[in-house]
């Protein structure tokens, strides 16, 4: 896979492109990660990639010509890459109006062959750029952020995770929180016990079947506890109604007591 990030501030992505999973999957060759400055296609002599918005108002707002050109530059020189591939690149643009980012769309985005992000600055994006340029429009949440800097850097991370060789244990991914649709059962390892805190039994019998019933369950129970609103998407079997049963009237009994 490609991804190609348009940014103002390509220098933010050194750190991250070379470190940690990132820099062991470009090592590797799984994906091939670029930094571009846009403002490298202003088309002015001062560099300008932004101006002031029509009908007044604070702040500035992108111009539709640098990111276009920059985008048509990306689509040009990697012209007979995507004829090969037989279907054009994912342009995503990081912006708090989009959709929300979650781990079914980081599966999904895995499945492409190009990624290209754009992360924007100052007021907003010229319309023209939403409308005729990109296919999403991604959000990390709710909160505002100086640029779509630090939102790109997450979900580059997400998806190149998932991409077939990055991580050592290819079941890492499949069992990471909502992944399963549900969040990740406890982990512990060494020592057994630690300041008299043991590690469940149940870990330690080398039963196979009942570990993963046990992990089954506290997944479930994590998931009750802390983010219920999932549980309404899972497909749920008997042996798990039974569990969140058990979980309501463990709940009962410690709130009487």
């Amino acid at each position: 896979m490609r991804m190609d990030v348009l940014t103002l501030f390509p220098e933010m992505f050194e750190g991250v492109f070379h470190s940690s999973i990132l820099g062991k999957a470009r090592e590797k060759g799984i994906v091939n990660l670029h930094a571009v400055n846009f403002r490298d296609y202003a088309g002015n002599k001062h560099g300008s990639v932004d101006d002031t918005p029509y009908g007044g108002g604070g702040g500035m707002v992108l111009k539709p010509e640098p990111i276009f050109h920059a985008v048509e530059d990306l689509l040009e020189r990697r012209r007979e890459a995507v004829e090969e591939a037989g279907r054009p690149p994912r342009i995503i643009l990081m912006c708090p109006q989009g959709e929300s980012f979650t781990q079914r769309k980081a599966e999904e985005l895995a499945t492409e062959d190009h990624l290209i992000f754009i992360c924007g600055h100052y007021e907003g994006y010229d319309e023209r750029i939403r409308e005729h340029l990109v296919t999403d429009e991604l959000s990390i949440g709710d909160y505002v952020l100086t640029g779509g800097e630090l939102p790109a850097m997450v979900i580059i991370d997400s998806v190149t995770r998932l991409l077939p060789g990055v991580l050592g244990n290819e079941m890492s991914a499949v069992t990471d929180s909502f992944s399963t649709g549900m969040l990740e059962y406890p982990h512990y390892t060494r020592p057994v016990e630690f300041r008299g805190w043991k590690v469940p039994d149940i870990l330690l019998s080398g039963h196979h079947a009942n570990v993963a019933d046990w992990r089954r369950k506290e997944a479930l129970r994590r998931t009750w506890q802390r983010r219920p609103d999932l549980l309404d998407n899972l497909d749920l079997s008997p042996k798990d109604r039974k569990w969140l049963e058990e979980f309501e009237k463990e709940s009962g009994r410690n709130m009487q007591e």
